[in-house]
Formats: structure tokens, C-alpha cells, sequence
């Protein structure tokens, strides 16, 4: 992705711009040795079987839906940066080239379906034992899938919001909108894209952003629509932060999936139960930051995993 021109940003905003890139930059490297996966299945098993489990959700968990992950060895990241808040903001040029990718991107990412994964996460919540579930993906599968209680923590690709007023319009309802003004543009762009990312676009060559004709907010006139998402250098709302830290106190153990908690919004509750002595257990296919603060690390296949693990559980997910 090109770079903004210093002159778009103030220093404030250059600043947490650049903080987010050194977010998005983040390796994640091993800091506590994954264990042999007997011991780490039946730990985890252990953890669910007393109940009241808090599961947190990454990238990870849809893979198997067709949708790349980020920081996995086959991640986004190594081949597309994600735009952060501030570009998203204030750079104009930035702003139209997300859309022309995220028009082409939505509509794939739209059609992914749930997997056995998402699948028997909502069916151990349904059974009790997970307390709940709080998502970092933005795909709408956990939902899809029948969680409940969900927490999205950074927002769903399915809603879009005016920054300039505040109005809000479903994706597909823009999306429409999008075709009329671009006929044969979703189609023909997508055979010329070069991936679909997580976070709902696409790679597109300069010409095909240039062709692109961008739509305006229903209410106000302003371009400046924006996915309903938390963009790397943005933050959660506060509403949504409450929710979490309820669902949190509420749990008696953590269970990470598909995560390698790279980003402080994730993170913070590995730590916060951490903090407290409650036990956590991590299935991640690579190192995750909260290993070092985990009872039980599985180095796995995300969806294997959980089917494993429902077959020990065996009774207690079919009350």
C-alpha cells in the first residue's frame, strides 16, 4: 500500500498512525513451548468439562471458510497491509482504493459459510460450556453460526457508517448501490484480483482503483463511509469494551482459538484472567502472545482440533 503524504496527517494523527503500523508489524514470536498434544487435549477437555469457559476467537477459526488469516504462515500480512484508521480518515486516495477493493472483496467474503468449527463453538455454548464467545473477526460466521452471547470485538463487515453524520446502512443495501453505479465491475475486477484478505478486500492493480466510481452517504452527501469496523489505530467502543469486561468477570477459564493475540484489544483479556489465577488454555497453529500466560498450548489445526475435542467431551455437548 502506498504511503500518505506527510502533509495529510497532523502530527497527532501521524503519531497514532504510525502506532498502528508498528501494531500491524507485530511478530509474534514463541515464548513458551507448545506441549505434546495428548497432554494439551486433555487439559483443554478438563477446562470445558467444569463449564463457564470465556472462548476468544481469531483469523484462525475461518480459515477453513476460505478466508485467509493474517499472521499464520500463509497470513494476509506477508503479501497486504491492512489500511489503518487514520488513512482511512484523512487520505481521500486511500479512502477510494479501499473501496474498489472492498467492493470486489465483500461479495467473496460474503458468500463464505460457516465451518465445523464455528459450528461446534455455538454448539458448546448452547451445552454450557462456554460462557460466552467474543470474536476478533469481522466475517459474521460466529453469528452464522448460532453464538450466543457474541461479542464482535472489532465490529462486522456487514454494516457501514457515515463518518461525517453518523448514519448507518446495511453492506448489502451499499452493495447494491456499489453495482448500479459500477456495472460488471465486481466481476471483471475479481478475475484480475490477486487474493481475498480477512479484513474483506482485495489486491487490485492502480487501473482497476481508477475505474472504480465511489457512491455517497443516503442522508448527508459525504464519501467518508466506513466499514462499521475497528481499523488497526482505531479504538473499541467503550459500549462494547463494558461488554467484554462483563463477559469476562462472568467466565471461570479462557479458551483461545485461531488467535495469536497480537493486538492489546485481544490480549488484555488473556491477561486480565491471567491476573486473576484463572486457567487458560491456547489452540493457535502458530505462537500466540499468550502463551507465556497459558495452563495449556495445543500447536494445531484449528478445526481437527475442536473436533477432538468434542468427541472427548462426548455427552456433556449433546444436553
Amino acid at each position: 500500500m502506498t504511503e500518505p503524504t506527510p502533509e495529510a496527517f497532523t502530527r497527532p494523527v501521524e503519531n497514532a498512525h504510525r502506532a498502528a503500523l508498528r501494531s500491524i508489524a507485530r511478530v509474534v514470536e514463541d515464548t513458551a513451548e507448545p506441549q505434546p498434544a495428548e497432554v494439551a487435549r486433555e487439559g483443554i477437555a478438563s477446562l470445558l468439562r467444569r463449564g463457564g469457559v470465556l472462548a476468544v476467537t481469531g483469523a484462525g477459526v475461518s480459515t477453513d471458510s476460505g478466508i485467509p488469516d493474517y499472521r499464520g504462515p500463509q497470513g494476509s500480512l506477508h503479501r497486504h497491509r491492512p489500511m489503518t484508521y487514520q488513512e482511512f480518515q484523512h487520505d481521500t486516495a486511500a479512502r477510494h482504493r479501499y473501496w474498489a477493493r472492498g467492493f470486489v472483496g465483500w461479495r467473496q467474503m460474503h458468500r463464505a459459510e460457516p465451518n465445523q468449527a464455528h459450528r461446534l463453538l455455538a454448539k458448546w455454548q448452547s451445552s454450557g460450556l462456554l460462557s460466552g464467545l467474543i470474536t476478533q473477526n469481522v466475517d459474521g460466521l460466529h453469528r452464522a453460526a448460532g453464538s450466543d452471547p457474541l461479542i464482535p470485538l472489532h465490529g462486522d463487515m456487514d454494516s457501514v457508517i457515515c463518518l461525517n453524520c453518523g448514519n448507518r446502512e446495511t453492506r448489502s443495501s451499499m452493495d447494491a448501490r456499489l453495482q448500479e453505479a459500477n456495472p460488471g465491475y465486481a466481476e471483471a475486477a475479481f478475475a484480475a484480483a490477486e487474493n481475498v484478505n480477512p479484513d474483506g478486500d482485495v489486491t487490485l492493480d492502480q487501473s482497476w482503483v481508477e475505474k472504480f466510481h465511489m457512491i455517497t452517504c443516503l442522508v448527508c452527501g459525504s464519501d467518508r463511509l466506513k466499514p462499521d469496523v475497528v481499523y488497526f489505530g482505531e479504538s473499541v467502543p467503550a459500549e462494547r469494551k463494558a461488554a467484554v469486561d462483563a463477559l469476562v468477570e462472568a467466565s471461570s477459564a479462557l479458551l483461545v482459538v485461531g488467535s495469536s493475540m497480537a493486538v492489546m484489544s485481544g490480549f488484555k483479556i488473556a491477561l486480565t484472567m491471567h491476573q486473576s489465577h484463572r486457567a487458560i488454555g491456547v489452540i493457535n497453529g502458530g505462537p500466540s502472545r499468550a502463551d507465556a500466560k497459558a495452563d495449556w498450548r495445543w500447536r494445531t489445526r484449528i478445526t481437527p482440533a475442536l473436533e477432538e475435542l468434542d468427541q472427548l467431551l462426548g455427552d456433556r455437548t449433546h444436553q
